[in-house]
C-alpha cells in the first residue's frame, strides 16, 4: 500500500561550499549552482548541500577535493523544499536501495561485467570512509532509471546521513564528520539563496 509521507512538508536550510565569487554571483542571481555529474557522487547526480551545516560547507571550501579550485572559501545558503525525496533515513527507501543494488548486480552478472566499487584515493588516512563512491552512485542512479522506465513519479531530491571521519573516542558510535547531505535533482526545490550572516549579541530589552 502506498503511503503519503515521502515529501517533507517543510522548508529546510542547506549550505554549499564554494568560492566567494560564486557565492556572490548566485546570491545576485547572475548564475545558478551547477548539478554535479561525477560517477562517484555519493547520492547520485544533482546539486549538493549540507543540511543545516554551514561550518561543514565552509570546511569543504577550505579543503576542496583535487581538481576543484577555491581562491576565497565561502558558503552559500539555500532555502529548500525536498519535494518527493529519496530519504535514506526512511526504511521504505532503504529497502529500495537494496533492491536497486540486487537488480544492478544481476544485470552486470548477466552482461559479464563487474559492479563498480567504493574506494579511497591512494594514501587516504580514513580507509573506512571510501569517499570515491562509484558503487553507491551507480545504485542510486539505477533507482532513477528504474523509476523512469516504470513511469512512476521521479524523485526531486535525495537525502543521506553519513557517519564519516574519526571516532570521537575509543569505542564510540559517533564520528567527527557525521553529516546530513542533500542532493537536489529538481532545481525548483531550491526556493531561494542567501548569504549567511554571523550571529549578533542580543539580550531582551
Amino acid at each position: 500500500m502506498a503511503m503519503l509521507y515521502s515529501a517533507d512538508p517543510g522548508l529546510i536550510l542547506g549550505f554549499h561550499g564554494c568560492d566567494a565569487r560564486v557565492m556572490r554571483a548566485v546570491a545576485l542571481r547572475n548564475i545558478q549552482l551547477r548539478s554535479s555529474s561525477n560517477d562517484w557522487d555519493w547520492l547520485g547526480h544533482g546539486i549538493y548541500f549540507w543540511q543545516n551545516n554551514y561550518e561543514r560547507a565552509l570546511d569543504y571550501a577550505r579543503h576542496p577535493p583535487p581538481g576543484v579550485s577555491v581562491h576565497e572559501p565561502a558558503a552559500i545558503g539555500a532555502v529548500i523544499s525536498l519535494g518527493h525525496c529519496l530519504d535514506l533515513s526512511d526504511k521504505r527507501w532503504i529497502d529500495l536501495v537494496r533492491d536497486s543494488y540486487n537488480n544492478l548486480r544481476t544485470e552486470k552478472r548477466d552482461a559479464g561485467a563487474h559492479l563498480p566499487v567504493n574506494l579511497n584515493p591512494r594514501g587516504s588516512r580514513w580507509q573506512s570512509d571510501r569517499i570515491i563512491r562509484r558503487l553507491d552512485c551507480a545504485v542510486i542512479s539505477n533507482i532513477h532509471r528504474l523509476i523512469s522506465l516504470a513511469g512512476e513519479q521521479p524523485f526531486d531530491s535525495v537525502r543521506g546521513i553519513f557517519h564519516e571521519g574519526r571516532r570521537l573516542y575509543k569505542g564510540a558510535g559517533f564520528h567527527d564528520k557525521t553529516h546530513v547531505q542533500l542532493c537536489i535533482r529538481n532545481p525548483n526545490c531550491i526556493k531561494g539563496y542567501f548569504v549567511p550572516r554571523e550571529e549578533e549579541p542580543w539580550s531582551p530589552p
